[in-house]
């Protein structure tokens, strides 16, 4: 997930031609299930690489009192915010050809 920074994906909607999408797949709803299930992975694997990083900032306290402002963990959270959308990335790599996929109703 490192190269989220370098995506051509953009932070908010855009239009995409009907026909440039589908055209891998000739099948409009083949082409958006496939990109859904790109997202799906994308977020997770997002999820999983924020979790991890607010978790070396993580102090465990019995009082709920306590609340301690890290600039550093702010500034990580920002970052993740500021990032495409799962299901964006997910249109931008399937746009840019990077999403393998096969029919295994076709392939048989």
């Amino acid at each position: 997930m490192n190269d989220l920074k370098n995506t051509k994906a953009p932070v908010s909607t855009i239009t995409h031609n009907k026909n440039e999408f589908d055209a891998p797949t000739e099948n409009i709803y083949e082409a958006i299930s496939i990109a859904a299930k790109r997202a799906v992975q994308i977020n997770s694997e997002i999820k999983k690489e924020l979790l991890e990083k607010l978790e070396e900032f993580a102090t465990y306290s019995d009082s709920l009192e306590e609340v301690f402002e890290n600039k550093e963990q702010i500034e990580v959270s920002k970052f993740y915010e500021k990032l495409p959308k799962p299901h964006a990335l997910a249109v931008q790599e399937w746009l840019d050809d990077k999403i393998y996929h096969r029919n295994t109703e076709k392939d048989s």
